[in-house]
């Protein structure tokens, strides 16, 4: 324990998770990472609170809920209990799960817009940009990339609407001096140098937080057809979540862990995090936090996951082949400082074989059966030492130092690499000692004692360390080996383990290694169940018989429009004609068509319908035909008129 830690706060939160589906491996390692770094500070004395949760508002939740025949209410609830289950299922240990649905944080919102407005922060006016709705965020056209969205990559379009907007300017100045004098405020640097570059210094555009053409968002209380836009809802979650009151009653836990220790982010939302976010709080009054970082990326393969992709790897299935601890593993241990990672199933039947079933469990299994089978489990410091075991005894101890420098640089892989540095140095001392060797020679029983005892508190200091980053293997770990974990201020001193201690009589593998062709094959065999799962829940489709190619001059001839059928009635003697009048532009066409069986007159009347206007007029049943509405046949011969997805007026062209 760190003598100076000890009982003082420590407040880490990660971004909140977009409640739009289901996170992806890339997605979790995000709380992975932040429940490392909770554990570690926890270990080292610090009154940790960890917050983690959910983003449950916008446009794009509206259209999915809408899409799924669902309210929005519904939809977040399911999509935020999932996250919420992953979350759980990787063991992290937040201490709240926070969501912008919940009602004290959209009271909270709600007080801070109006704060905000009445102190002139922000002020009402009209918004005309890009717009992209999966990142909800409006672009000017020279931040597109290639025509894009700068975020995301994907298609937007133009957008104009009234809406409330933050006078981000008028902070600009206050940021760039902090950030100016607290270097560690952005980290990794390279992060920091983006924003004062690209955003700070070029000048700040006044920042849009209502929108109208929504409705699924907080109400601004003064004006409720406006509601309140994504960022000032969501970030101010780190505050509302620990009992921040707008009016001046904050509780003794807001006071308590306020300012953040750290808000532990994905880069592409650093801008955010560095800049809307501080200037928020500055308007507020309160304090900055105190550090955010913005972590790489996990790529699969090249590039980032995305459904769209098709490459994305989730969580769950990940832990069905490997376990929880050997996923958490390879997330935290494959992510560099500051550059991107990259997650295939062949790198992580790679770790899974030298780092986790060889270096690691196969240390513990033949020192513990070592033990078992020269001493009867009992483990002894019989003293009889040797010079090799005064550089295992140094390894170990500077190990402990080095992991305590990475974590206090936010280094997670490399503080994990540092860890199992002790155990890579512990199976080298096996070769330099070997017991086997010594086992044969009763005068040598002291010094087999002494090896085996070296080995037991090698891995027990390897083991506590490793609790942070494994819980589950830590203890399994400490359970065989008959101790409980080390704590940070012990593991100055190499020699603690009790001597005459006794492990476990059997040693459980702790990771068994794995075969990289059946895994593939598995991962085959699972993809190929669940396409054909999703084709037998998929809508059926129909195959016809193919008409002979025409060319574009064809195709050219015929005149396709958008109408509106103002009257309609049967078909005198025909039990299959309907006759339309249908307005297309300023005409009105009579068009007959052999749709009774599927419509009546009095349902046809007001259609807007797609109809080939330029068709040569013709008789049918005695009555004349100006054109054909157009229709889709199934199967079993039911109709439906083809119609715009989109209000349009009669006459359009349909092209």
């Amino acid at each position: 324990m760190c003598k100076d830690c000890s009982k003082k706060p420590y407040y880490i939160t990660t971004a909140i998770a977009y409640a739009s589906g289901k996170p992806h491996i890339g997605n979790t390692y995000e709380a992975v990472l932040a429940d490392a770094i909770a554990r570690y500070k926890r270990a080292e004395g610090y009154d940790v609170f960890f917050q983690t949760g959910t983003d449950e508002h916008g446009q794009k939740i509206e259209e999915k809920a809408e899409a799924a025949g669902v309210t929005p209410q519904e939809f977040v609830d399911k999509a935020a209990g999932e996250i919420k289950n992953i979350w759980d299922l990787m063991n992290t240990s937040y201490d709240k799960f926070i969501r912008t649905t919940d009602k004290d944080h959209e009271a909270q919102v709600q007080k801070i817009f109006k704060k905000l407005y009445d102190q002139g922060d922000i002020y009402k006016g009209y918004y005309e940009g890009l717009y992209c709705t999966p990142c909800e965020s409006f672009f000017t056209e020279s931040q597109l990339v290639d025509g894009k969205c700068p975020d995301c990559g994907r298609e937007v379009k133009p957008a104009k609407e009234e809406a409330y907007f933050f006078r981000m300017s008028k902070y600009a100045d206050r940021l760039i001096q902090y950030i100016n004098d607290h270097p560690e405020f952005i980290q990794p640097v390279s992060r920091k140098n983006e924003m004062m570059n690209n955003f700070l210094l070029p000048g700040l555009q006044d920042l849009c937080v209502s929108r109208t053409t929504f409705s699924w968002g907080i109400p601004v209380t003064f004006d409720p057809k406006h509601v309140t836009y994504v960022w000032l809802d969501a970030l101010t979650n780190y505050i509302t979540g620990i009992g921040y009151d707008c009016d001046g009653n904050s509780t003794e836990q807001f006071h308590k862990f306020w300012p953040a220790d750290l808000h532990l982010i994905g880069k592409d939302i650093i801008r955010f995090h560095t800049i809307y976010w501080p200037i928020f709080l500055m308007a507020l009054d309160l304090p900055l936090p105190k550090q955010v970082f913005g972590h790489p990326w996990l790529l699969q393969g090249d590039g980032k996951m995305s459904k769209s992709k098709g490459n994305v790897l989730y969580a769950d299935t990940l832990v069905d082949f490997f376990g929880v601890d050997a996923v958490r593993y390879f997330v935290l241990h494959e992510m560099p400082f500051d550059n991107d990672g990259v997650i295939s199933w062949e790198l992580m039947v790679e770790r899974m074989n030298s780092d986790l079933a060889n270096i690691l469990g196969n240390l513990v299994n033949r020192t513990i059966s070592m033990s078992n089978k020269y001493f009867g489990g009992v483990v002894t410091n019989a003293g009889v030492s040797e010079p090799v075991d005064e550089d295992l005894k140094t390894v170990v101890l500077d190990e402990v130092k080095k992991v305590q420098e990475k974590m206090d640089k936010l280094r997670v892989a490399d503080a994990i690499t540092e860890i199992f540095n002790i155990f890579r140095r512990s199976n080298k001392y096996i070769d330099e000692t070997t017991p086997w060797t010594l086992a044969k020679d009763e005068a040598l029983k002291g010094r087999l004692e002494t090896v085996l005892y070296n080995l037991t508190e090698a891995i027990a200091i390897g083991a506590s360390l490793l609790e942070s980053f494994m819980p589950d293997t830590s203890a399994r770990i400490l359970t065989q080996l008959n101790t409980v974990k080390r704590e940070l201020d012990q593991m100055n001193q190499f020699g603690l383990y009790p001597s005459g201690n006794k492990v476990t009589e059997k040693p459980e593998i702790l990771f068994a290694r794995m075969d990289v062709k059946e895994v593939l094959e598995k991962v085959e065999a699972m993809h190929q169940a669940e396409e054909k799962k999703e084709a037998e829940n998929s809508e059926p489709v129909i195959d016809i018989e193919p008409k002979a190619e025409i060319t574009y001059d064809d195709f050219a001839k015929l005149q396709f429009q958008v109408g509106q059928i103002i009257a309609c009635e049967p078909v005198p003697k025909s039990k299959k004609l309907l006759c339309s009048q249908v307005r297309i532009g300023s005409q009105v066409k009579q068009i007959v068509s052999g749709i009774k069986a599927h419509y009546s007159p009095e349902e046809m009347v007001g259609k807007k319908v797609m109809v080939v206007v330029n068709l040569k007029p013709a008789k049918l049943a005695g009555v004349l035909s100006e054109g054909m509405l157009l229709c889709a046949e199934d199967e079993n011969g039911n109709l439906s008129l083809m119609v715009p997805e989109k209000p349009m007026p009669a006459g359009a062209e349909i092209c």
